[in-house]
């Protein structure tokens, strides 16, 4: 039986949302509802209500937190992750920092098919324990909704061995997880010079193969120079979507790669990265269901051009922002930093990233009507923090460990006080 939750004397309600919409967009990304001196009280796995605490019902037969004038937000949504993969690869942080380009150490073999050579060796016991480590991790950083990609197996068999990580964590982490198929994240090492073949393999093989299993939610493919053509990505969303399978798509990171027409054309969910942007790639967005998704972590740990988000926005577009977390490119899962990176690197104001990261990205995944902002009846998903002088504190103070408690469909997952 689920137990009502009720948390009084919280100092601020932030991301508060009763409008239905499924995403903020241009102007309004810069405005955020919240409620001061306030409670919340959930039905056990959802927001049943919240008002001042001078309406505060009995507390009587409730579960209660006492936030002593912490704030209350909702749970960040990533929504583009790599969070499956094996060991990690500092060697090639290394062969950066001497000089060398993401593209000149995938021509050596490294990069992608690094990591998908160590998966192909790890057990699927083994990749299942790392991942939950990370699960943990994110989770303890304000996580509360997140989409996991394969792509580091680039075989039929090594996907489906991903693929059928993805589900065991579904079925027993905390957070909810969303699953995307992206056996074209890369040409695998058997079809090397063979590109257009193992196209064929994941339009014949992959995909029915992953459908057949029920093992993925979304489709993706890495539409960018050195990667898949938008013909190919093009070949490759319209098998997956034959399946059920709906489009979220990796472009414009290294370039501008026509990944971004490609995605709108077929109503992707999102097209993500966006590195390398032009005003044709935001005129193509302007009245499309596509949400373009910023992954800023991967441009700080590159050392590569920011997406060009105060233009988006300027230009009344709504963006998603997510951390790309991956072993080669964006090793954390930090929602928080992602946040901060946009407020000091794109100019995104606190509010505007806040809604990037919560409502907008859970928009990304098709899932805001449950999740992405406190609003009665969406899962009861949210953190508490320590007492703040103002919501900019916390993109400016953001490594300061300010996170209370962790509640998840309802529950208590993590508390600062029991892991001291």
């Amino acid at each position: 039986m689920n137990m009502n939750l009720l948390v009084k004397n919280i100092g601020t309600i932030v991301g508060i949302d009763e409008s239905g919409r499924s995403r903020v967009a241009g102007k309004a990304m810069g405005e955020i509802a919240t409620l001061e001196n306030a409670w919340l009280l959930t039905d056990g796995t959802r927001i049943k209500d919240y008002g001042t605490m001078e309406s505060l019902p009995g507390v009587e037969g409730y579960a209660l937190i006492d936030a002593k004038g912490g704030w209350l937000f909702p749970s960040f949504c990533d929504s583009h992750t790599h969070i499956v993969y094996a060991g990690s690869r500092e060697q090639e942080f290394l062969d950066k920092i001497n000089g060398l380009s993401y593209e000149e150490i995938a021509k050596r073999g490294g990069g992608i098919l690094n990591s998908a050579d160590r998966l192909h060796d790890t057990p699927e016991e083994e990749l299942y324990r790392q991942a939950m480590e990370r699960i943990e991790e994110i989770v303890a950083m304000g996580t509360g909704l997140v989409e996991i990609k394969s792509g580091y197996g680039l075989t039929l068999e090594d996907e489906l061995k991903i693929l059928r990580v993805i589900r065991r964590i579904k079925e027993t982490a905390p957070l909810e997880v969303r699953a995307t198929f992206l056996g074209a994240h890369a040409v695998g090492r058997a079809y090397k010079g063979r590109q257009a073949e193992y196209v064929e393999h994941v339009c014949n093989d992959m995909i029915p193969a992953v459908a057949a299993e029920r093992l993925a939610d979304f489709v993706d493919v890495f539409c960018d120079r050195g990667f898949f053509t938008p013909e190919e990505t093009a070949k490759i969303i319209e098998t997956g979507a034959r399946y059920g399978l709906r489009a979220k798509i990796h472009a414009n990171e290294l370039a501008v790669s026509g990944g971004v027409e490609v995605g709108v054309a077929h109503s992707a969910l999102s097209v993500d990265h966006l590195e390398s942007m032009g005003d044709e790639q935001i005129e193509a967005l302007h009245g499309s269901d596509t949400m373009p998704t910023m992954l800023p972590g991967c441009a700080f740990f590159l050392g590569i051009t920011y997406p060009p988000a105060r233009k988006m926005i300027d230009a009344g577009l709504a963006v998603a922002l997510a951390s790309d977390f991956n072993p080669g490119t964006a090793p954390s899962g930090n929602m928080r930093f992602v946040t901060s990176l946009a407020s000091i690197k794109m100019k995104m104001t606190p509010a505007e990233a806040l809604n990037a990261a919560t409502l907008n990205s859970a928009c990304a995944m098709g899932e805001s009507k449950d999740f992405g902002s406190i609003t009665r009846g969406k899962m009861a998903n949210f953190y508490i923090t320590k007492p703040l002088p103002s919501l900019a504190f916390m993109p400016y103070a953001h490594q300061t460990p300010i996170i209370e408690r962790v509640i998840l469909k309802g529950k208590e997952y993590f508390s600062a006080k029991k892991t001291k």
